[in-house]
């Protein structure tokens, strides 16, 4: 039986010079539909995670893609028995996405996208660094097998960690991934700037991943985080078994009534 809640996260690198005037309609629209969850718009584009029923979400989706800039949107869905926000939020923002590095335009330029069926032959491969561009917090949860952990608290400190540790002469064929596709497709026209030459990106990001890939033959190890009252997903995208330590930010069985680590019974 399907859950009666969809929950569904898009972003799109877009030029939006009008993003200012689009908060109060689609806001509006929002809350005309019982949809909540958070929607960032800037002058790059837009990035959301929103929950509702399934047709106060087809609404939304509808209105949304009646707008030609957003009519090739990649949505990912998952299904749930509750709505995972407590209200409706459209904030106006310098980015989507902070990366803090003025001149970075996935609009502009970026790397090549991977489909979720090719992913694992890449990065499978011994001459493709595979990094994982999420935060390390996100990172423990899981990640995709011999993945690398750059270990940052914020995505504006992944520009540090490719200066320390990544040379273009060296690092020939670089591959990313994040949840959802946003973080990794803006981190490859970072390192295109920087002069690396093949950068590559799972395009739709982890969840597109787990929704396409058939377990047995998937490479992801452990759960995913997810920016919601779930906290993480399982492979079938169906709410997950682990939390984080809202002081120490380490992982915690949802069954567990204290973190190991630091004692503290603050979960997220």
């Amino acid at each position: 039986m399907q859950k009666p809640f969809i929950v569904v996260t898009f972003y799109k690198f877009v030029s939006l010079p009008d993003y200012r005037e689009m908060k109060d309609p689609l806001l509006a629209l929002c809350n005309e539909n019982g949809v909540k969850g958070t929607i960032l718009l800037a002058g790059e584009g837009i990035n959301a995670t929103i929950a509702g029923t399934h047709e106060g979400i087809q609404n939304v989706m509808d209105s949304l893609c009646d707008d030609p800039r957003f009519a090739d949107l990649i949505v990912k869905e998952s299904y749930h028995d509750e709505i995972p926000f407590q209200r409706t939020k459209v904030r106006l923002k310098k980015e989507i996405v902070a990366l803090k590095v003025d001149g970075v335009d996935p609009n502009q330029q970026v790397g090549t996208y991977v489909e979720p069926d090719d992913w694992n032959d890449l990065i499978s491969r011994d001459d493709v660094v595979v990094i994982d561009t999420r935060n390390d917090y996100e990172v423990k949860i899981g990640t995709f097998k011999n993945a690398v952990n750059p270990e940052t608290d914020a995505f504006n400190e992944f520009p540090d960690y490719v200066a320390d540790h990544l040379d273009p002469s060296k690092h020939k064929k670089v591959a990313m991934f994040c949840t959802g596709g946003i973080r990794c497709e803006k981190a490859t026209s970072f390192m295109l700037q920087q002069g690396f030459e093949e950068v590559y990106h799972l395009n739709g990001g982890i969840l597109r991943y787990l929704e396409l890939m058939q377990p047995d033959k998937s490479l992801w190890e452990g759960e995913c985080f997810v920016f919601d009252e779930r906290v993480t997903v399982d492979h079938y995208l169906q709410k997950g078994t682990v939390t984080i330590c809202d002081d120490c930010k380490e992982t915690v069985n949802m069954d567990d009534d204290h973190c190991a680590n630091c004692g503290s019974t603050n979960f997220l």
